[in-house]
């Protein structure tokens, strides 16, 4: 069975909760209208389609549009090596969902990474807390509002209490240099 001929079944099972499958470089793509029915969803694709893998959970913040989040759940069927994703929108103010660790316990730290960096919950998992930042950090990393340079810390020896710089280092590559090898900075600098 294709991915194509499984959006079908997604159509046929769920309806208009289902969009029409869009297809970019080979990768097909559904959104799911109702952030509430991804478990329905997800667990349909799982048991009844065969999608038994769940390679990846992405979040996508679309600041200054609504709804600001679209979670992305990128699903592969190891026995026919297809692969579908899923889309749903979340709102700012509900930044809210249902978890799916029922169906795939591996979205733990999926989970647990979207909610530390974005700021999105996903109720009904068992240990919904931060795994890159520490616990009462006060701000979400990855969202689109947070500056670039960062928010200064009045808590020394944890992070930094100025701006990390953005340039400079051992690994910066010079743009345009004519193949990667004269863009190794140590064929630049020999003596690093």
């Amino acid at each position: 069975m294709t991915s194509i001929e499984t959006t079908q079944k997604l159509k046929a099972k769920f309806g208009d909760l289902i969009s029409e499958p869009v297809e970019f470089r080979g990768e097909i793509t559904v959104k799911v209208a109702d952030a509430e029915q991804i478990v329905a969803v997800c667990e349909f694709a799982k048991k009844q389609l065969g999608y038994d893998y769940l390679v990846d959970v992405s979040s996508l913040d679309n600041y200054g549009d609504d709804p600001r989040w679209t979670i992305v759940y990128h699903l592969r069927s190891l026995a026919s090596g297809c692969e579908l994703r899923f889309k749903t929108d979340v709102s700012e103010e509900k930044s809210e969902l249902p978890s799916v660790i029922g169906i795939w316990r591996t979205v733990n730290w999926h989970e647990r990474e979207i909610y530390d960096m974005m700021g999105i919950r996903f109720r009904g998992h068992p240990d919904l807390r931060r795994i890159l930042m520490w616990e009462g950090y006060p701000y979400f990393p990855l969202r689109k509002d947070f500056p670039l340079a960062g928010k200064p810390s009045d808590i020394p020896g944890v992070a930094f209490s100025k701006p990390a710089p953005l340039e400079g280092g051992p690994f910066v590559t010079v743009a345009g240099a004519n193949s990667a090898t004269t863009r190794e900075p140590r064929v630049r600098n020999p003596e690093k």
